[in-house]
């Protein structure tokens, strides 16, 4: 189904005939008051991931940035950066200071306090091999500069004058010789978007002498995993560049694989949840951050989690489905509310737990799942991940409602199988 942001961008598009002034000129400016006849702008223009870009967007290769405080520019902006995503970056352990009871590491619900954690914890310090202080934070205008974005189908130069835009740092930290810019996600996410770095940067670039130093933070089943970059040429938005990665963590979350071999043998398998679907939700930790801002959160409705977070409308439905079928995530439909999710009792309870009793626990409601529980058994019989062909057979043996489809299908849901166990094994390695 179309997202409310999907419905209201077609409209636009077809009243102002968006498409046609960017084939002929290149870019289209919008004002936030004609948005605002359709949605508020400020839900229409929010979109930190490629994926959360509305349909007309994505079918024309468009993106939108803002240009003033109140307009903003649309055309085919290579406006995102893809983030590595494997996780070959050993992790460092860290410690916290012992005196601080008003912020728990075990309990980081929101990027501010996975950046204070951070700070206080001095992994910044660490990070930027000096010590700085915490100095700037929150939305301020960004000063008027110009700058060169690359046309994503050609490459070829597009110039955008700004001229007091709004930007938001999530946290400045300024030491003897750097500054250093933080966006911050409490979320795994495959990219993003360079103008969370580039205005900030420009910004402060224009007010200080110091080396100023663009980062992207995601935080993440209980990791924190930095990104430093740096832009080669100020004044080129795409010249961004990858500089350093670094992964820090405060409390351990792995388990022994006794533990896991434990689970295994006392764990009782269920029946299928009725009316849930087998899982299509490749990536356990983002699960895991779904439930945590849920749990947060109380109660959330499926438009927030697909506004505010990195899904799209059917990941949305994919990652709640997978919280519901391991019990976790409860859902509610109303004609005047739409759909909401909250979490079960299992949930809570889990949620709850120090991090490696927590993985421990989300091990167990995974192996309550025959296909998961037997394939989990063939990958340590075989000290080695199964083959998907391997996983289909075993999903045939278990007699599931999902036999029924496509053998296109069934695949594409053994890659969840199979990803959710390598998940946990490699909660039994660093």
């Amino acid at each position: 189904m179309p997202s409310k942001n999907d419905i209201a961008w077609e409209a636009l598009f077809e009243r102002h005939r968006i498409l046609d002034h960017v084939n002929a000129d290149g870019v289209f400016q919008i004002s936030a008051a004609a948005i605002n006849e359709e949605r508020e702008a400020r839900l229409m223009t929010k979109f930190d991931h490629y994926i959360q870009l509305p349909t007309v967007f994505k079918q024309n290769d468009l993106t939108i940035q803002p240009d003033t405080r109140g307009t903003y520019l649309i055309g085919r902006f290579r406006s995102y950066l893809d983030l590595p995503t494997e996780d070959d970056v050993e992790i460092e352990d860290v410690g916290f200071p012992r005196q601080f009871e008003t912020l728990n590491p075990q309990n980081l619900y929101s990027e501010s306090a996975a950046l204070l954690c951070a700070y206080n914890a001095g992994i910044m310090e660490q990070l930027l091999d000096e010590p700085v202080s915490l100095t700037v934070f929150g939305r301020m205008s960004s000063g008027r500069f110009n700058y060169f974005i690359n046309e994503n189908q050609t490459d070829n130069p597009i110039e955008v004058k700004v001229q007091n835009s709004q930007c938001e740092i999530d946290s400045g930290f300024e030491g003897q010789n750097v500054f250093a810019l933080v966006e911050a996600k409490n979320e795994l996410v495959n990219d993003v978007l360079v103008r969370q770095l580039y205005y900030p940067y420009r910004l402060w670039s224009a007010k200080t002498r110091k080396q100023v130093v663009p980062i992207f933070l995601s935080y993440s089943n209980d990791v924190f995993s930095f990104y430093v970059f740096r832009f080669r040429e100020p004044a080129n938005y795409n010249s961004i560049e990858l500089v350093e990665r670094k992964r820090y963590q405060i409390v351990p979350n792995e388990i022994e694989l006794q533990d896991l071999l434990n689970a295994l043998q006392h764990v009782r398998v269920q029946a299928e949840p009725a009316g849930v679907p087998f899982p299509q939700a490749d990536s356990f930790p983002r699960i895991i951050d779904l439930v945590s801002q849920i749990h947060a959160a109380g109660i959330m409705s499926q438009e927030d989690i697909t506004t505010n977070h990195a899904f799209d409308v059917r990941q949305t439905q994919y990652y709640t489905n997978a919280g519901r079928y391991l019990g976790l995530i409860d859902i509610t439909r109303s004609r005047q509310e739409g759909v909401k999710y909250s979490l079960t009792p299992l949930g809570t309870a889990i949620m709850a737990q120090p991090p490696a009793s927590r993985n421990l626990a989300l091990t167990e409601a995974i192996l309550q799942h025959r296909v998961f529980n037997q394939t989990l058994r063939r990958y340590l019989r075989n000290a080695g991940p199964p083959n998907i062909q391997d996983i289909v057979a075993v999903m045939r043996r278990a007699d599931l409602p999902l036999n029924q489809a496509g053998t296109t299908t069934i695949s594409r849901r053994a890659q969840t199988v199979l990803a959710w166990v390598d998940w946990i094994m490699r909660l039994t390695r660093r």
